[in-house]
């Protein structure tokens, strides 16, 4: 059986009001964007959005569309006739195909949009349930818990049935609640929290320090490559390579060492800060998590956050490790963290960081370093790279 279309629901969508429109627009661009290799058309309606396959495989779509923040859930379709027979014989192949040649049980749901159609909804699930059961062996028939369901909704122009129904990410769409600036090392921390905050709608730029020849091209590799995973979850991202030797060369010469951590942490959210205002961006997310290591204590949180007044996300804060790595695994960034390449950070790691870092202390001791024309230099040298598409090509899809 071939499907000819998928049916998206929206979950917290469907709480918006008058803008709603706004987020289902934005989760349409991010699945054109998406499967811009597919030949779908999508028709986001107020209530649902339907994806036109046009001839493209559903599981290649699907396997793409399960991480698509905003999305409930989704169903693939079968359009025919107001005809009953065809209907019902539409509906007997979907149910051997979700059976798959086991026993099962199910039933059937009718929504009846056209109210001229000749059967009533109850007339129509004792039509359609009964064909199916003669037409099968070890079917069974529970309205309470059955195995699958079998949708079917009748409208004017066509009647639709699904059998499946396949769960999305959640959520809001990627981009819908604004833009920040997330801090993407090589680890397995900071990826996770740039997901979860393309989950509730956060659109993401994403900036990364890079200290050659301290850290090789494998590893600035790997960081790209953590940011194009993220971008199958609804948007581009925008990754800013920061070249950092120079400032982290002179930290470590000026700023004794159990500060040099506590002091490069303050710098990188001050260039993390000027190019947040030159992308329109509205805050910095980090992947720190409470006590996990010497910088994220809550001393040494607001001995860095000192540096700027522009609010910094922290989604990570009260996960521990266990958890952050199930959330790798899921999203697909784990085994490109866990490789053996390491950042400017792990690089340039004391041996007993301060954990308890004093703000004054650590202000004393940049006070003899003038940081501002290396800020702008590392700035001006910064390389940006688009994944995995530019927003500008966009408006041919759309």
């Amino acid at each position: 059986m071939t499907y000819d279309r998928i049916l998206i629901r929206y979950g917290e969508i469907s709480t918006k009001g008058r803008n709603r429109s706004k987020f289902t627009n934005k989760m349409k661009m991010n699945i054109i964007r998406l499967l811009k290799d597919e030949r779908i058309q999508v028709d986001a309606q107020r209530d649902r959005m339907f994806l036109y396959l046009n001839g493209a495989s559903f599981e290649d779509v699907k396997e793409k569309l399960v991480h698509v923040s905003g999305i409930q859930s989704f169903s693939p379709v079968v359009k025919t006739t107001q005809d009953v027979a065809a209907i019902k014989e539409a509906a007997l192949l979907l149910v051997k195909k979700a059976m798959n040649g086991q026993a099962a049980s199910f039933k059937v749901s009718t929504r009846r949009a056209d109210k001229q159609f000749p059967l009533d909804t109850h007339e129509l699930n004792h039509e359609i349930g009964g064909h199916v059961l003669r037409g099968t062996d070890d079917l069974t028939v529970d309205v309470r818990q059955p195995d699958f369901t079998l949708t079917v909704e009748v409208r004017k122009e066509a009647v639709y049935l699904s059998s499946e129904t396949i769960p999305g990410a959640g959520g809001m769409p990627a981009g819908a609640a604004g833009k920040a600036v997330l801090l993407l090392s090589g680890g397995l921390d900071s990826p996770v929290a740039g997901y979860m905050m393309m989950k509730r709608g956060v659109e993401i730029e994403a900036v990364h320090f890079f200290s050659p020849p301290y850290t090789s091209d494998r590893a600035k590799q790997k960081v790209i490559d953590l940011a194009n995973v993220l971008t199958m979850y609804g948007g581009s991202i925008r990754l800013h390579i920061v070249p950092f030797t120079d400032i982290q060369l002179a930290i470590h010469k000026q700023v004794p060492e159990n500060y040099t951590m506590t002091s490069t942490r303050r710098v990188m959210m001050q260039i993390a800060d000027q190019i947040r205002e030159q992308t329109g961006s509205l805050a910095i997310v980090t992947g720190e998590s409470l006590g996990q290591v010497a910088s994220q204590t809550m001393e040494s949180m607001a001995a860095i956050n000192d540096v700027t007044n522009t609010p910094v996300l922290r989604p990570l804060v009260a996960t521990d490790k266990l958890e952050i790595m199930e959330v790798a695994r899921k999203i697909g960034t784990h085994d490109i963290s866990i490789l053996p390449f390491e950042d400017c950070c792990t690089i340039f790691t004391p041996a007993a960081p301060k954990t308890k870092p004093k703000t004054e202390k650590v202000q004393f001791f940049e006070s003899f370093l003038d940081f501002q024309p290396m800020i702008e230099k590392a700035i001006k040298e910064t390389e940006t790279i688009v994944l995995p598409k530019a927003e500008e090509e966009m408006d041919d899809l759309l």
